[in-house]
């Protein structure tokens, strides 16, 4: 066969296929991705994500974190079909409306142990909620 296709609509986060050193997931919305939802945002030390916006609507948050506390809140709402990369080091995470499809690319290996979290309180959340 000289190709391959993939698909996911469930909830969730789900990788679809991996070459060598990278793969491709889809996430979709889930409970985690809405404000109320919300745990942590994350930070890959070894290697960039990129994200792409298929459907619905999706905003990246980045937080700048100094000594375990947040200091400053951004967020971006993504346009599809835009590449978007974040850097590695920089933690983020994703807000995303209930119909809402991000293609995700990054390393095959991405996961806890080569990622930081800080786990968000409710003045982190305030924050967020203000930079929207």
């Amino acid at each position: 066969m000289q190709f391959e296709t993939f698909e996911f609509n469930d909830a969730g986060f789900k990788v679809l296929m991996h070459y060598d050193t990278w793969r491709v997931a889809i996430l979709n919305f889930v409970d985690d991705c809405k404000l109320d939802g919300l745990r942590y945002v994350e930070a890959h030390l070894e290697t960039d994500e990129v994200f792409v916006l298929l459907e619905g609507e999706a905003t990246l948050v980045f937080a700048d974190i100094k000594n375990d506390v947040i200091t400053q809140i951004n967020a971006v709402k993504l346009e599809k079909n835009k590449v978007y990369n974040i850097k590695k080091g920089i933690y983020h995470t994703q807000l995303l409306s209930t119909d809402a499809k991000l293609l995700i690319v990054e390393a095959k290996d991405t996961g806890d142990s080569n990622s930081i979290k800080h786990y968000l309180s409710t003045n982190d959340l305030k924050l967020i909620k203000e930079a929207l």
